[in-house]
């Protein structure tokens, strides 16, 4: 399981869960892992060549042996050291290709994750802690899997045939050479002890200092409205100081494990030239062995620093790493466990259960639904019931805060109802609309006012939802929201928009958001103040491409203009999260009531 915050940071996996997640990941890629093993291990061998060659020397030497034999044994020494950097380069290449892939597709997993949660539980989690996920976590993973990696199993390759080598000269020199291991193991659990968890609480502290700095970015103009700058910023270098603080506690902390490894080694390498010397005095082992041994016990040093070096770079990574695993229970707690192969929803039914809608137009059913941002926040929805015929447009009005949004979110299926239930389809074969959301998107679909342009030509921004449509189906779906401007652009369909190209109107960004929805061709469509942000001159364009959009399909519109209400069908009129009026709008309008009140105010 995982250690979650209840109603904040998105979970994080613990150790046992995260080692799961890698074994899955590897698991498809056995037969390379295999040669990985061999490759490196025939490394290690052949590593071991020059200091074992180079024992010989000195024993040729102090022997008086012939100089064509020294010559042999430095020319053997080359090739051991080219063997051994060839293979050390194909295995590091190996482990690249393995790690890189697998962790493409643990990327793919959580961005998909991510993308499929609903929008509340984003929200609860903070932008801050979102990004840092799929942005600095993945970042330090990558790192580590392309360079750490590779470097750390094969210096523990290095250490495991070297060590045995060292044995194999005399088992004297390895009982010597462990005179290193116990300040190694001290240093080691001092780290693990310690670092990991600092490495977990920086990232966390990155994380609501990100969020800090998107708030205060995001609402700029409303923190500068009010005069409240001083006190954003002083938040934002408040959590600045938090997680330099954490990072200086880690720095402090690994200066320490570095010094125990000096010192280990110094004394592994004291006591195996001790008993070299006091070996050879004896007479039981010949002057090139010692000088092999140390020369072993010297090459040990590399790979050790290597290894136990890079152990705070893993560290990171773990930790990054168990908070992407972290992401991946989303998953699984929502019952989109593909890796098992249950397709079982969270109220138990399968995908074929779940979505079996056949063409719209769909009901929409609301049944003692009632909603709450938080355990211990008021409501926002009580109680309410509702049903919205196949085909009708209905208009939700009603003062800030009243609960439109909220009423809106909850039939697109981008939040789930606290209380009773919210359904989209036709009798028994009407599904929950946070399952339908997540298992069928396109179904129902929501617009609100903050539309995005995405970055590339406007074309490929309108295939994201039909990537097989072509310019002629492009050219029809502009035309029926209005958009005759795209004939003005310089290269038409081709232009590039978003943030490194022209940039749109909030009139055009929203015509070509609801150019993709009638590309999307959804089945039920929730307009949430979809024209909020566009000036007046253009909103009779806006209305007559809202009009073609809701035509022969359920629809939802939010309205903040009245004007807009008196078109639908049935209008709803909500306050205090209660339904407090409810009919066509042509009643509404003569009724004595809250309608006839907005509606007088509005016109007059």
């Amino acid at each position: 399981m995982s250690a979650v915050v209840p109603g904040s940071r998105l979970p994080v996996a613990t150790a046992r869960r995260t080692w799961r997640e890698v074994s899955r990941l590897l698991r498809p890629h056995r037969a390379r892992l295999v040669a990985v093993t061999v490759v490196l291990l025939l490394a290690a061998v052949a590593g071991l060549g020059a200091p074992a060659l180079l024992g010989l020397i000195v024993q040729v030497v102090a022997d008086g042996g012939s100089t064509r034999t020294l010559v042999l044994l430095g020319a053997a020494i080359a090739v051991a050291g080219v063997v051994a950097a060839a293979l050390g380069a194909v295995g590091r290449v190996l482990i690249a290709s393995v790690t890189q892939t697998s962790l493409a597709t643990l990327r793919e997993e959580v961005v998909d994750t991510v993308m499929r949660l609903p929008v509340q539980r984003v929200e609860e989690a903070g932008d801050g802690d979102v990004v840092s996920r799929v942005s600095g976590d993945v970042e330090s993973v990558g790192e580590a899997s392309s360079q750490v990696l590779p470097t750390v199993v094969t210096a523990l390759f290095s250490i495991v045939v070297t060590a045995a080598g060292l044995g194999a000269l005399d088992w004297r020199f390895a009982v010597a050479a462990l005179a290193a291991v116990p300040l190694q193991w001290w240093s080691v659990r001092y780290f693990r002890r310690r670092v990991p968890g600092i490495f977990r609480r920086l990232r966390e502290a990155e994380a609501e200092r990100a969020e800090a700095v998107l708030e205060t970015v995001e609402g700029a103009g409303t923190v500068v409205a009010l005069g409240r700058e001083n006190e954003h910023l002083e938040e934002i270098a408040a959590r600045s100081r938090r997680a330099i603080g954490i990072e200086m506690h880690g720095v402090r902390s690994i200066s320490w494990f570095y010094n125990g490894l000096n010192i280990a080694e110094l004394l592994g390498l004291a006591a195996v030239l001790v008993v070299g010397f006091l070996s050879v005095r004896a007479g039981t082992v010949e002057i090139g062995a010692a000088t092999a041994a140390a020369l072993f016990f010297h090459r040990l040093f590399g790979p050790m620093m290597l290894l136990l070096g890079n152990v705070d770079d893993l560290a990171v990574a773990g930790a990054g790493l168990a908070r992407l695993a972290g992401v991946l229970e989303l998953r699984d707690g929502s019952g989109d466990d593909r890796r098992d192969g249950d397709d079982r929803g969270s109220d138990g039914g399968t995908d074929a259960e779940v979505a079996p809608l056949g063409p719209g137009p769909h009901a929409v059913h609301l049944d003692a639904v009632s909603f709450s941002y938080g355990g211990d926040v008021d409501a926002v929805l009580h109680d309410l019931t509702l049903r919205i015929a196949p085909g009708q447009t209905v208009a939700v009005v009603g003062t800030s805060g009243a609960g439109k949004s909220t009423l809106g979110r909850l039939v697109a299926g981008t939040l789930e109802a606290g209380a009773g239930t919210v359904r989209v389809g036709r009798g028994e074969a009407a599904v929950l609309a946070h399952e339908l959301h997540r298992r069928s998107p396109g179904r129902v679909v929501l617009v609100d006012q903050q539309s995005h342009t995405f970055s590339g030509s406007l074309a490929a921004d309108l295939r994201l939802v039909e990537p097989d449509a072509d310019d002629a189906r492009l050219h029809a779906v502009l035309d029926r929201v209005g958009a005759t401007w795209v004939a003005d652009l310089p290269r038409g369909l081709e232009t590039a928009v978003g943030a490194d190209g022209t940039q749109l109107r909030a009139d055009q960004a929203q015509q070509v958001a609801l150019a993709r929805v009638l590309l999307a061709r959804p089945d039920v469509v929730v307009l949430d103040e979809a024209t909020a942000d566009t000036p007046r001159s253009a909103q009779q364009t806006l209305d007559a491409a809202l009009d073609v959009l809701v035509a022969d399909r359920t629809a939802v519109i939010i309205a903040h203009r009245l004007d807009q209400a008196v078109r639908a069908d049935r209008v709803l009129v909500m306050s205090h999260g209660r339904i407090v009026q409810d009919g066509p709008p042509w009643v509404l309008v003569e009724e004595v009531g809250p309608f006839r009140e907005l509606w007088q105010a509005y016109t007059a």
